[in-house]
């Protein structure tokens, strides 16, 4: 799960504004939705576009660079990462650090009465600083909220879940015949946080559709929206009847861990071992152009509650 913190603060240099923005998040999905190759994606950051407008991503603990040699030994071999561990609680978990810079741009002047200095100020490209930190939870966190109660794993997990603003549910694109699964997994989720909630906060729910490197995923990835209503019906329909009761946010995403390889004629930068009902489970294809899609995406909407237009292109 993510842990979004304001936190690790750089002063300002004489030649950029800076926009400091956080949350904090956690992310849930069903086991093989893809959430540690995300995070490892994320914070290997492999062969970054130069017209992205990610400037850089660091890493910024020892967990972090630890999930960074994952990535570059493991994934970049042809090999799958390793399962995150059921067993753990909550605050044993890896606490992973990743700071997230974006491409300055000029802001608009806002008051026509601005002084030289303010308007020398408001010219100065602003840099958008998304500092997070990460925890991965098992899989079946998702799942034991269908087949459990009462247990104590459970409600750690529950609990952790309460100090989140916002959350982002992953899930595998071509797993869409848990649908149902999902839909009811999210009456419950959105039941033990009502139950056991009374801070009132609204928060934030990024349903992010994952291994969008698959050929049918990737050519409406630019229509996320239409992309989850098609693919799990039922499960945005609990998303939205969330929102419409007041619950909070929902905004949907599409994001790949590995990419494509080719621009006319694209084709998965993967090579799959299995797709079954569960999903698609693949390996990285050609690390040589391995390039992420949409990971930053949601992240930045999570934080700011807008979208970001190049972003949702990256």
């Amino acid at each position: 799960m993510l842990d979004w913190l304001n936190k690790n603060k750089t002063k300002n240099s004489s030649n950029y504004g800076s926009i400091e923005e956080g949350a904090v998040v956690r992310i849930i999905g069903d086991r093989g939705s893809g959430k540690t190759a995300y995070l490892a994606s994320l914070a290997y950051w492999p062969n970054a576009d130069p017209s992205s407008p990610v400037q850089t991503v660091t890493p910024g603990n020892p967990d972090t660079d630890e999930l960074v040699a994952k990535a570059q030994n493991i994934l970049e071999q042809g090999f799958q990462l390793e399962q995150t561990d059921l067993n753990k609680r909550a605050e044993d978990l890896k606490d992973y650090s990743i700071r997230i810079v974006l491409k300055g741009e000029f802001s608009l002047l806002k008051n026509v009465n601005a002084t030289l200095k303010n308007i020398n100020d408001a010219l100065k490209p602003q840099l958008v600083k998304l500092d997070i930190g990460c925890k991965d939870y098992a899989g079946e966190f998702f799942a034991d909220l269908l087949g459990k109660v009462g247990d104590s794993q459970l409600e750690n997990y529950l609990d952790d879940c309460l100090l989140a603003s916002g959350i982002m549910f992953l899930a595998d694109g071509t797993a869409h015949r848990k649908d149902s699964e999902y839909a009811n997994g999210l009456d419950r989720f959105f039941m033990a946080l009502d139950r056991s909630d009374i801070s009132g906060k609204q928060r934030r729910i990024a349903f992010v559709i994952t291994k969008c490197e698959e050929s049918e995923l990737w050519v409406n990835r630019h229509k996320p929206r239409e992309l989850a209503q098609a693919r799990f019906p039922k499960t945005v329909g609990k998303l939205q009847g969330w929102k419409q009761t007041g619950g909070g946010q929902v905004d949907y995403f599409a994001a790949s861990a590995f990419g494509v390889l080719g621009q006319r004629y694209p084709e998965p930068n993967s090579k799959r071992l299995k797709r079954d009902r569960d999903g698609t489970t693949s390996v990285i294809k050609d690390p040589k152009h391995w390039r992420p899609f949409g990971l930053v995406s949601p992240i930045y909407w999570l934080c700011t509650g807008e979208r970001h237009k190049e972003l949702d292109k990256d």
